[in-house]
């Protein structure tokens, strides 16, 4: 495991005023995976962007972790719509041409 790659919950809870233990549901949850490494916990890095799309929904618009985990649910199933149309599309116009 690259360490490099790691972000230490700490650094969230300090910037965010988080507590650990949301951090630790969202992982019981499967929203984040926390990684435990030299006894600190860390996410990747690639999950920071997710991470902090969770907390700003659920402090600035007050959702509690079921309801963020139905936004995620529905955000991932629009994405795919999106994808699944623009490839619809693009079969499409090559009928028309």
């Amino acid at each position: 495991m690259n360490r490099e790659q790691l972000i230490p919950l700490s650094h969230f809870c300090e910037h965010y005023h988080v507590e650990m233990t949301f951090f630790r549901s969202l992982n019981e949850v499967g929203l984040i995976e926390i990684v435990q490494f030299e006894s600190f916990d860390y996410i990747h890095e690639h999950e920071s962007s997710a991470l902090e799309k969770i907390i700003r929904m659920h402090h600035e618009l007050e959702i509690n972790l079921e309801g963020i985990e139905t936004v995620l649910h529905l955000l991932s199933k629009i994405e795919t719509l999106q994808k699944e149309l623009i490839t619809a599309k693009n079969k499409l116009r090559l009928y028309e041409d």
